[in-house]
């Protein structure tokens, strides 16, 4: 009886006993949490700059970007919208008639939707339109297909990041030429289509400090051959959560531009940026 007593007791022992539970899965880093947060929310920054000089000589330049992105497990959805204004008066004799031109007349405006096949891999659809006065382009539409690739993307506890992605795509654009400046001139419009090689690449010293480098290679293999290359280097500076300065130098080129035009273009801007 008393074996039969001893042996019921460690039944009942075993059978009380608490199942054993998985450990606990180790705390968020403040950038993982910011970056959940942030799903399939918007994700909006809007930066604005300005010169504007008067006296014995005048000049008013103006730029504002507008971007946009929301990231869901299947989509990233991206807008982009930029345009610069620029107007100057050379210095002149008190008296005399007031002359000024205009320096500067772009605006373009981008929209992009990624599909995911999986967190590296994504095919993707690009539309947008251009427009640059001084450079004799009427308009610009631009309509491109192609797969983008997502080498790193990565997150530190002391909240900066890396990220790298390359596209490869076909991109077909028509474009409607006039000559605006310094008499108005209908010029013949060209098409473009090619191959298009694109990197992103940004890199965060720390959670204040970011920099942007962009880079856009396109052969045209239509209507002869053309070769257009785009460059912008930003490097970002936070004051505040949501306020910060950023210096855009920005690189053009166009083998083919319109008659009597150059084929390099480069500005230099300082803006404020405000992250929504």
């Amino acid at each position: 009886m008393a074996e039969a007593i001893e042996l019921l007791a460690k039944g009942i022992a075993r059978t009380a006993a608490p199942a054993e539970q998985p450990a606990p899965p180790p705390p968020a880093t403040p950038a993982e949490k910011k970056e959940e947060a942030k799903k399939d929310v918007w994700d909006v920054t809007v930066g604005l700059g300005l010169i504007f000089i008067t006296g014995n000589a005048s000049t008013v330049t103006f730029n504002g970007l507008v971007t946009a992105e929301r990231k869901t497990e299947d989509w990233i959805y991206a807008v982009r919208a930029t345009g610069v204004y620029g107007e100057s008066r050379p210095p002149e004799v008190e008296g005399a008639p007031e002359t000024s031109q205009v320096v500067a007349l772009n605006a373009a405006i981008q929209l992009r939707g990624d599909r995911r096949f999986n967190e590296k891999i994504s095919g993707y659809l690009l539309a947008g339109a251009e427009t640059d006065h001084v450079k004799s382009v009427e308009a610009r539409g631009i309509g491109e297909a192609g797969i983008g690739l997502i080498w790193w993307d990565l997150k530190r506890k002391d909240g900066g990041d890396s990220f790298l992605r390359t596209d490869l795509a076909f991109r077909y654009a028509r474009e409607t030429r006039f000559q605006y400046y310094p008499t108005r001139t209908d010029l013949p419009d060209v098409s473009l289509g090619g191959p298009r090689f694109g990197a992103t690449f940004r890199y965060s010293i720390n959670q204040d400090v970011a920099l942007l480098e962009e880079i856009s290679v396109l052969p045209s293999l239509i209507e002869g051959s053309r070769l257009l290359v785009g460059n912008q280097t930003q490097l970002s500076v936070k004051l505040t959560k949501a306020l910060a300065v950023t210096t855009t130098f920005l690189l053009q080129y166009d083998s083919s531009p319109a008659e009597g035009k150059v084929p390099t273009d480069t500005s230099l801007a300082v803006s404020a940026t405000v992250t929504f």
